[in-house]
C-alpha cells in the first residue's frame, strides 16, 4: 500500500519595509494600493517558512524585494493555511495574494 504523501507546503507573507514604495516597479503592481496599509510578499514553500525567510535574507534563491525591505513573517496572515498539498499552496499562494490586495494591502509575488 503506497505511503499517503506528507503534506508540507506552506504559504507565508513576510512584511516589507515602507521604503519599498519607493520601487517604481512595486508601485506599478500595486495602483490600489490603500495609505496606512501594510506591504507583504506572498510566497509558498517546502520549507518552514522560518527557514525560507533566512533564506532570502541571505540571498539563498531570493527575492530582490524580501531580501532588501523584508522585516518579519506576518504569520496571522498565513498560518491557518498550512501545511498543505502542493498543488493546494500553488493555488493558495495566488489567492492570498488577490485578498490581500483587495484588503488594500501593496503586494508582490513571485
Amino acid at each position: 500500500m503506497p505511503r499517503a504523501a506528507r503534506h508540507h507546503y506552506h504559504v507565508y507573507v513576510v512584511e516589507l519595509a515602507d521604503a519599498v514604495w519607493n520601487n517604481a516597479r512595486f508601485r506599478r503592481c500595486n495602483p490600489d494600493y490603500r495609505l496606512g496599509m501594510p506591504f507583504v510578499y506572498v510566497g509558498m514553500t517546502g520549507l518552514d517558512p522560518d527557514l525560507r525567510f533566512d533564506r532570502h535574507k541571505a540571498g539563498i534563491q531570493a527575492n530582490a524585494f524580501v531580501q532588501e525591505y523584508g522585516v518579519r513573517l506576518r504569520p496571522d496572515l498565513y498560518a491557518v493555511y498550512n501545511p498543505m498539498p502542493y498543488r493546494a499552496a500553488v493555488e493558495m499562494e495566488v489567492e492570498l495574494g488577490i485578498a490581500l490586495r483587495e484588503k488594500g494591502y501593496g503586494v508582490w509575488q513571485a
